[in-house]
């Protein structure tokens, strides 16, 4: 999708860095994290309640 190397990470770890400060990457980097692993964990929340449901349904109409 992204076609990042290394040059433009570098690019932004230092447009970051001059942002947010050095003392505030690793906060931004954890709250960053549990964002994601939250989000992660919404959505495999949601296809077991899916796959669940799907499955008691078409137990009932056979």
């Amino acid at each position: 999708m992204f076609d990042l190397g290394v040059p433009e990470l570098i690019v932004i770890l230092v447009v970051a860095v001059i942002l947010f400060g050095p003392q505030r990457l690793p906060e931004i980097g954890r709250a960053l994290g549990r964002s994601i692993q939250e989000f992660k964990r919404a959505l495999r929340g949601e296809e077991e309640s899916r796959d669940g449901g799907g499955e008691r349904e078409g137990r009932g109409n056979g």
